[in-house]
């Protein structure tokens, strides 16, 4: 069990430097257009589409190492006041509860990327750029918070501080 839980800690940790590196690259592709547009007079066909696709695809790549971290918005005023096993139980019932709306995110984003992919979907600009590429990480990135979710929980309940966040 501690194996799995630091191995999804390390997949998380991964998915949070490619989402750091994706915004990085929006940044350097808005630059980029800024340039084409403004100082060379061309036009920019991809851009502003890639731009677009890599910062949702860093916010769900990106969640699972958020959740690692404890960097998400968290309503602690009751589990403050709890002590012990209560205080235990409310983070696995709410941990619960999260992993399972991430469950069903997850199992309707693959069947929309399958859909897609099948369907030959593309966008519908110039670009024309297939929709199953813009849906992956969605799949990818609820997948690994479920994942991550389920780390969690076992490091709840079997009480290891060590496998747990860094929040």
């Amino acid at each position: 069990m501690a194996l799995f839980i630091s191995g999804i800690n390390a997949l998380s940790k991964l998915f949070g430097v490619v989402a750091a590196a994706l915004v990085g690259l929006a940044i350097v592709v808005v630059c980029q257009m800024v340039v084409m547009r403004y100082f060379l007079n061309a036009s920019t066909v991809w851009q502003t589409e890639f731009v677009t696709y890599s910062i949702v695809a860093a916010t769900f790549l990106g969640s699972p190492y958020v959740l690692f971290v404890k960097g998400h918005v968290n309503v602690d005023l009751l589990p403050h006041y709890l002590a012990g096993p209560a205080k235990k139980i409310m983070a696995i019932l709410a941990s619960l509860l999260a992993l399972a709306f991430c469950a069903v995110l997850a199992w309707q984003s693959y069947d929309l990327f399958m859909e897609s992919f099948e369907g030959g979907w593309v966008t519908d600009t110039v670009w024309e750029l297939p929709l199953w590429i813009t849906y992956l990480p969605m799949v990818w990135g609820m997948g690994l918070l479920c994942l991550q979710y389920i780390a969690e929980i076992l490091g709840t309940a079997f009480g290891d501080d060590q496998l747990q966040g860094e929040g």
